[in-house]
């Protein structure tokens, strides 16, 4: 209805599955990284994820990248019985089964046996589980006895499960512990940033044809904030917001138009915040016709794990000792930028308070913060993330704050004990519940971090040198065990695996490289010279 009007080939913005549109996220890469390195292993892939985040996306691209000689099993419903699955395997397979009267045993019995024909062949067999949070506790257990199917070396069968967050609430039962140990790689997939979102929205333009100048920058942020960095709810909005620019006669899509078209597309108008997890899609657009206030109270982070209620766990929770807020407390507490300081000295005043967690001096407007860092034996690491990344790195950090008018302020996140986040705002300290962080923060972040002796950037496969003993001296004491870098000093294929474990138990790409983000997991054994959010002191 519009195409014509804007110049388009068709509608950019269809919510039906195009591989011409497929826009690959760095989380996206990120989660098909994790389940690449774990189809090389044994037992379960977990990949979680809203509805609408782009599992089904990942799973496509794995499907492109994974070898000729795989064999694919896709099982789209698991609301099965037991007997139901095995036939939605061998009918998959290709396998051969009595229709009328074949027990569990029988189908059994003729998966492993076409299995073990299936290995002396030199093939690779995989089964893709979608929408696994359907699956019962008595078919959760009949997939993990899939996996006992194994020859003297290695399993014959490789499970990938697919499915929402609660999926992971489901495996974390006491009942489940032996399918949740088979579990060798795992990842959740988190909504868009800001940033991703724009350039979603500009690479489905371009292949239908548009200009990315289509959206105004204050339309696409309008739809970042009302979408939550869902892909799938940016494509509702921006092809009604299309729709409402025709029909109005505009040439582009500005602010206005996308808030009339989220009051089409949600039932009611909402609050300027990302919503709460869409459960299903469908039922969250009748949801938000009766309560869209609500929906304000759950907020998302930038990355691959959503912050959903306080009773969300840090991936290091032992390690930061929980701490009672006041519940007053905690509702006055705000991070607004204070009225009575000059919004444009927000930058300068952050990082000062930043580098006074380093114990080092800071003078200079924050455009000079990660020159001045140098000098001191440290480095900036800018960034997007989650809330849970912080939590993971453990290092004080400026973050980029907006407050509701879309004003962009800097703050100071200094120390983090339980779910009480201290933060130098301007001339002030504020204390808040880091849930409510998500108000004002969608993930873009600065923090310095200690490098380590002869430190001359990343250290890659093949790397020499005394960066490469200080390697294999960090994984020997986060691994706890020897990690042994050789008289040569090279940074060798065993080290390679070593990091590459150490990466992927660690939330991070397992591509080997070792980076700021690794390097500064590595930091974490005894000293004085690097400042945290818990208080702990760690070696430099």
């Amino acid at each position: 209805m519009y195409t014509e009007y804007f110049g388009l080939r068709e509608s950019p913005f269809s919510i039906a599955p195009d591989p011409r549109y497929l826009y690959m996220s760095e989380k996206h890469r990120e989660a098909l990284a994790h389940l690449m390195y774990g189809i090389k292993g044994d037992g379960f892939i977990l990949l979680t994820g809203e509805v609408g985040t782009g599992k089904t996306t990942v799973c496509r691209c794995l499907l492109g990248q994974l070898p000729e000689n795989a064999d694919i099993a896709f099982v789209f419903y698991p609301k099965l019985t037991v007997r139901e699955l095995f036939a939605t395997i061998c009918d998959e397979l290709r396998i051969p089964y009595p229709r009328a009267n074949a027990s569990n045993k029988d189908m059994l019995d003729r998966i492993n046996t076409y299995l073990l024909d299936a290995h002396a062949r030199g093939r690779k067999t995989v089964v893709i589980i979608e929408e696994a949070q359907n699956l019962n506790t008595e078919l959760l257990e009949q997939v993990r006895l899939l996996t006992n199917l194994e020859t003297d070396k290695q399993k014959l069968l490789q499970i990938i499960m697919v499915g929402q967050p609660e999926l992971r609430d489901v495996l974390a039962r006491p009942e489940m512990k032996q399918v949740a140990q088979r579990i060798t790689a795992r990842y959740h997939l988190g909504p868009l940033s800001r940033e991703e979102v724009a350039a979603y929205i500009s690479h489905r333009l371009a292949v239908a044809g548009g200009r990315a100048e289509l959206f105004s920058r204050s339309a696409i942020n309008k739809i970042f904030i009302m979408s939550g960095g869902v892909p799938r709810v940016v494509n509702l909005l921006c092809d009604r917001s299309l729709l409402g620019a025709y029909s109005q006669g505009k040439k582009s899509v500005d602010r206005s138009t996308v808030v009339r078209a989220a009051r089409e597309v949600f039932g009611a108008a909402r609050e300027a915040r990302p919503p709460v997890s869409f459960k299903r899609v469908a039922t969250a657009v009748l949801v938000t016709l009766i309560c869209g206030a609500a929906l304000s109270a759950v907020y998302y982070t930038g990355t691959a794990q959503p912050v959903v209620s306080k009773k969300a766990v840090p991936a290091n929770k032992a390690q930061i000792q929980k701490a009672h807020i006041p519940k007053k407390h905690v509702e006055e507490a705000t991070l607004e930028w204070p009225s009575a300081q000059p919004i444009g000295e927000s930058g300068e005043m952050a990082y000062r308070a930043l580098f006074r967690q380093w114990s080092a001096n800071y003078q200079g407007g924050a455009e000079s913060a990660c020159s001045v860092a140098v000098s001191s034996g440290l480095r900036c690491l800018k960034d997007n993330g989650s809330l849970d990344m912080l939590v993971r790195l453990n290092r004080p950090a400026v973050l980029t704050m907006f407050d509701p008018g879309g004003r962009k302020y800097y703050a100071s996140l200094i120390s983090l004990h339980g779910d009480e986040a201290t933060f130098a705002l301007g001339l002030k300290t504020v204390k808040i519940d880091i849930h409510r962080l998500q108000r004002w923060w969608f993930g873009d972040f600065t923090m310095l971090w200690r490098v380590p002796p002869h430190y001359r950037g990343d250290i890659k496969p093949g790397d020499r040198g005394q960066s490469v003993k200080w390697l294999a001296r960090e994984l020997s004491r986060a691994l706890a065990k020897n990690v042994e870098a050789g008289a040569s000093l090279v940074y060798n294929n065993e080290m390679l695996r070593q990091v590459k474990k150490f990466q992927l138990a660690n939330g991070l790409t397992p591509d080997g490289i070792v980076g700021p983000r690794t390097m500064i997991l590595l930091n974490s054994g005894r000293g004085d010279r690097v400042a945290t959010l818990d208080g702990r002191k760690v070696a430099k």
